[in-house]
C-alpha cells in the first residue's frame, strides 16, 4: 500500500507540474494527423500493452515491475503511446454486475501514474467481452460471467446487454464511474468503446449499429476533451469491408482504426504478404473511404493460422524485421502514427526489440507532417518498394528491399543481402538541395550528393530512409 501511495503521490505531483499539458485532438488544418490543443503535431509511436503477462499469478507487485520495465523501455526509445484493456481481468473493477472494486481501481491508478512518469499517452479500451455464457462463446477470456442471472447479474444473453435498458445501464454506469474517477485527463489519448466489437455474436445489425452510435456520443459527452473511437476485428476478408466502411464514416467515431495481421489462414491474400505490404494495404483500405479522419493501424503482428496463437516466426525474428515494417510502413503510407504491435511481451520484449522505436523516432526527428502537408505516394522498381511522403519543403522516403522479407529470412532462413551501388531516382516534384540518408539498421546518417534528382545509395540491408530538402 505504501508503494501504491507513493506512486499515486508522484502521479499527482507530476499532474500538478504538468497541469498545463495539452489534450490530444484532430488537427484542424489537416485531419489526417493528431495535434495538441495548442496546434503542435502529435505522432503516436507505441504498442498495445493490454495486461501483464500472467506469469506473476496474483502478485500485483511483480506484475507492475514487469509493466514498468515495458514502459521504461518504450519511453527511453521515443515511444509515447500505449493501449490498455480496462476490462481485462487484472484491471477489471467490476467483480459483480454494477459493483466496483476499489483495489482493482487502484491498479488502474498505478498504471496511469506509471504512464505519466514515462510520458506515455494512454488509449483506454472499456470492454472486450463477446458473451456472458460459454454456450454463446466458448472463449473464457472473452466471457463476462458476472452479467448472467446465474451469477447474480440481470441478463440472459449478450444480446440483452446491447438491446435492453438494463443491459445498456451496465455500460453507462461504468462509464460514469470512470468519468468521476479520472475525467478527461490530458494523459489520455482517448477512449475506445470495445475491442473488436463485431466479434460479439447475437445482436441484429441495427441493434449493433444503434448501440455504437449511441455510446460513441455518450462517451464523448462524458470525456469531451478526449478522443472517442471504436474498433473492429482484423480486416482479413471481404466480409469486413462494409463493416469498416460504415464505422469509419460514423460521425461519432473520431479515429479511423484498423486491425490487420500476418495470418496464413486469413481469406484475404494480402494477409500472407510481406509485412510492409500488409500494413500499408490496411492504411490504404481506410484511405479509400475518404472519412476525413486520422488513420491508425491500431493492432497488428503475426499469428498462426486463424489467430491460433503468436507466430512461429517470432523466436526466429531476433533482428525485429517484422516490428521494423510494422512501425515504418503505416506512417510512410499516410497513417497518423506507427503501426501498433500486439505481442508486446512474447515478441517485442522477449527479443529485446525496443530499439526499433528509437530508430523510427530518429528517422522522423524534426519532421512536422502537418506543416509539410505531406501527401503519400507509392512506387516500385524491380528491387524496391518506395513509400514517399511529399511535403512543401521536404520529402521523406522509405525504401524497402523487395527481395528480403519474413518469407526469405524467417521461413527460408536466407539472410538479407547487402545491397551495393544502387541508384534511385527521387520521387519528388522539386529539385533537391540536400539529401540525408538514414540507415535504421545501423543507426547511421549519410549526406548524399544529388545528380539530376538521382542518388547513389550507400550499402545497406533491408531498408533506408531518405530525407530530401528542396
Amino acid at each position: 500500500m505504501i508503494r501504491v501511495f507513493l506512486l499515486l503521490l508522484f502521479g499527482l505531483l507530476s499532474y500538478a507540474i504538468h497541469s498545463q499539458e495539452r489534450f490530444i485532438g484532430i488537427n484542424k488544418s489537416n485531419p489526417a494527423y493528431f495535434s495538441f490543443t495548442d496546434g503542435t503535431t502529435y505522432i503516436p509511436i507505441g504498442i498495445n500493452m493490454i495486461n501483464p503477462s500472467g506469469r506473476n499469478g496474483n502478485n500485483p507487485d511483480s506484475a507492475f515491475a514487469e509493466i514498468e520495465s515495458w514502459m521504461r523501455n518504450l519511453s527511453e526509445n521515443g515511444g509515447n503511446y500505449v493501449r490498455i484493456w480496462l476490462s481485462q481481468s487484472f484491471w477489471d473493477v467490476e467483480l459483480k454486475a454494477g459493483q466496483y472494486d476499489e483495489k482493482k481501481a487502484e491498479r488502474i491508478d498505478k498504471f496511469i501514474a506509471l504512464a505519466r512518469k514515462y510520458h506515455l499517452r494512454i488509449k483506454l479500451t472499456l470492454e472486450h467481452f463477446r458473451s456472458i455464457t460459454l454456450e454463446e462463446n466458448p472463449q473464457g477470456w472473452a466471457t463476462k460471467f458476472a452479467y448472467h442471472k446465474s451469477n447474480g447479474g440481470p441478463l440472459d444473453s449478450i444480446g440483452q446487454y446491447l438491446s435492453t435498458a438494463k443491459g445498456r445501464k451496465l455500460f453507462l454506469d461504468k462509464v460514469e464511474y470512470y468519468q468521476k474517477r479520472y475525467g478527461s485527463d490530458t494523459l489520455f489519448f482517448g477512449w475506445e468503446l470495445w475491442n473488436e466489437m463485431n466479434a460479439v455474436k447475437g445482436p441484429e445489425d441495427e441493434v449493433f449499429w444503434d448501440w455504437n452510435d449511441t455510446m460513441l456520443k455518450v462517451v464523448k459527452e462524458k470525456f469531451h476533451e478526449n478522443l472517442v473511437m471504436q474498433s473492429l476485428g482484423s480486416f482479413d476478408g471481404d466480409y469486413a469491408k462494409p463493416l469498416y466502411e460504415r464505422l469509419m464514416k460514423m460521425p461519432g467515431n473520431e479515429v479511423a482504426q484498423v486491425h490487420r495481421y500476418l495470418d496464413p489462414g486469413a481469406p484475404m491474400e494480402v494477409c500472407h504478404a510481406p509485412m510492409d505490404v500488409i500494413c500499408a494495404s490496411a492504411v490504404r483500405d481506410l484511405q479509400a473511404y475518404h472519412a476525413g479522419k486520422p488513420i491508425l493501424l491500431a493492432e497488428t503482428g503475426a499469428v498462426e493460422p486463424g489467430h491460433a496463437g503468436p507466430s512461429k516466426y517470432y523466436p526466429k525474428d531476433t533482428a525485429g524485421i517484422l516490428l521494423h515494417d510494422i512501425l515504418f510502413a503505416p506512417f510512410f503510407t499516410g497513417s497518423a502514427g506507427t503501426g501498433m504491435s500486439w505481442h508486446w511481451e512474447s515478441y517485442v520484449h522477449k527479443n529485446n526489440l525496443w530499439f526499433h522505436f528509437g530508430r523510427f523516432n530518429e528517422s522522423i526527428k524534426g519532421v512536422d507532417p502537418v506543416k509539410e502537408g505531406f501527401v503519400p505516394e507509392f512506387s516500385e522498381t524491380d528491387h524496391f518498394r518506395i513509400y514517399s511522403l511529399k511535403g512543401k519543403s521536404s520529402a521523406l522516403i522509405w525504401i524497402r528491399d523487395k527481395n528480403s522479407d519474413w518469407r526469405t529470412e524467417l521461413d527460408q532462413g536466407v539472410a538479407a543481402s547487402v545491397i551495393s551501388k544502387a541508384v534511385v531516382r527521387l520521387p519528388v516534384f522539386k529539385r533537391a538541395k540536400s539529401v540525408d540518408v538514414y540507415d535504421p539498421w545501423k543507426n547511421q546518417h549519410v549526406t548524399i550528393d544529388v545528380k539530376k534528382n538521382s542518388i547513389a545509395l550507400p550499402d545497406f540491408r533491408r531498408s533506408l530512409v531518405v530525407r530530401v530538402s528542396y
